[in-house]
């Protein structure tokens, strides 16, 4: 559709074509993928079925989040919400238990996984409050609120419990606050809990996987006696506090005049990342711990905690550069990589279409993210271009935790690649995330 506007060309443009043929490319390997990974399984044509009956249905919440005018999402974000917490809830209660997390909802012979859909309709809900409070965005209340508005959400997901949920929801909604202008200062103090939080439990898995390096590192006896000792964590609080008048008085000296209330909250931050790490250090569940210390040390335990991620870059390596052809891999066929059609789908793509085939999808998904990137800036309100970089921080983050994950870069998260893996509930959700930028697409006007 093209329009005159004040001696202007404006040209309304329905679909962005290279989106729509990058996740045409990415579907399309994928399911030769999880083809090639099924034939190797007992359940495999079950796991065939049910993924050529999910296509249609991804299409059709494509088709459904494009021609949706989005911007009733913001007018109704309240319902959208409702919705969100009502779904959560009812799956703890009447949900099927699927690898110990009750977020499965059987129907018939297939299942539904709510958490999937509500991450992206909880971006439309963030993308609606920070819309709304775009004005005082920079005030700490603001942050307040949106921190309330989130965690009922969070706290149901934990409740499954489904933490790999959370692992793909919060960078998403992280990357809204920053898009929306959150002042950097909580920002930093985010970062700082954050870090502080992750940091201390995987100290402490080492120093229990490792408990050599205990009599031989000061620091590290210190560190590993803190999770046990209630006198180490009190002195630890207590240098964090004396660290921060140090900093501070440090600062004045070189003529740096920075409230002495900032350093000493960052310094609290700090402080609340420690116990809530030692919180989860407490609670930390056994396979989760195996996670972490096969991201540490998987050659500690080659045939147990290790074993998954040894096996799926045995296979990346056995395919060389370009692969022993689709339908060809050994490592996969003969069993020895786990989980091989969802969480570690990318060894089977690297074991058969060697590196050229694994970083022409990186490639594809970085396309993805650009265009995403691209409607982001030339979205006709705040809505749609909060929308889409939730979008944008969720796939990102996807991305980054599986080639992450095959590379020891990151732990094993159980946390699929869209279009890649197996996965009906998440190719739906996924299609239906894109179909709403699509949305934003569509309804914004370049001047040509």
């Amino acid at each position: 559709m093209i329009m005159k506007l004040s001696g202007q060309i404006i040209k309304r443009r329905k679909l962005d074509y290279t989106l729509l043929a990058a996740l045409f490319m990415l579907i399309t390997v994928g399911f030769l993928v999880v083809l090639s990974a099924a034939g190797g399984l007992s359940f495999g044509g079950e796991i065939v079925h049910k993924y050529i009956a999910a296509v249609p249905l991804a299409a059709g919440a494509f088709l459904f989040g494009w021609l949706f005018n989005y911007q009733i999402y913001n007018e109704q974000w309240k319902a959208v919400y409702v919705f969100i917490l009502t779904l959560l809830a009812t799956v703890l209660f009447a949900g099927t238990v699927v690898r110990n997390t009750s977020g499965w909802f059987r129907l018939g012979p297939f299942s539904m996984q709510p958490a999937e859909i509500c991450r992206i309709a909880l971006v439309l809900v963030a993308a609606a409050f920070l819309t709304r409070n775009s004005r005082n965005i920079k005030e700490f209340k603001t942050l307040f609120f949106f921190g309330l508005l989130i965690v009922p959400a969070f706290l149901l997901i934990m409740l499954q419990p489904d933490f790999s949920s959370l692992v793909i929801t919060a960078p998403a909604l992280l990357i809204m606050l920053y898009a929306a202008g959150v002042n950097l200062f909580y920002f930093a103090l985010l970062g700082a809990f954050a870090l502080a939080a992750a940091a201390f439990p995987v100290m402490w898995t080492f120093t229990a996987l490792r408990p050599e390096v205990m009599e031989t590192n000061a620091l590290m006896y210190i560190v590993g006696r803190m999770a046990h000792n209630w006198v180490y964590a009190a002195g630890f609080c207590a240098a964090v506090l004396a660290m921060a008048a140090l900093v501070w008085r440090g600062l004045k000296l070189f003529r740096v005049y920075l409230p002495a209330v900032f350093v000493f909250i960052m310094a609290g931050a700090v402080i609340a990342g420690f116990w809530g790490g030692f919180l989860v250090n407490k609670h930390l569940k056994n396979y989760q711990r195996k996670r972490i210390e096969a991201f540490l040390y998987p050659e500690a335990d080659p045939k147990g905690a290790g074993y998954n991620v040894l096996q799926a870059q045995i296979a990346m390596g056995a395919g060389g550069v370009t692969g022993k052809g689709l339908f060809s891999g050994t490592q996969s066929k003969l069993g020895f990589v786990p989980e091989k059609h969802t969480d570690f789908i990318l060894a089977v793509l690297g074991e058969e279409l060697g590196r050229f085939g694994t970083l022409g999808v990186l490639a594809l998904y970085m396309i993805l993210l650009w265009r995403v990137a691209i409607i982001a800036k030339a979205a006709s309100d705040i809505y749609g271009s909060l929308v889409c970089c939730g979008v944008f921080g969720i796939f990102f983050t996807y991305m980054l935790v599986n080639f992450g994950m095959l590379i020891g870069f990151v732990p094993v998260a159980g946390v699929p690649l869209p279009f890649i893996s197996y996965g009906g509930s998440n190719l739906v959700a996924s299609m239906w995330a894109f179909g709403v930028v699509q949305s934003v697409y569509s309804r914004r006007l370049s001047v040509v």
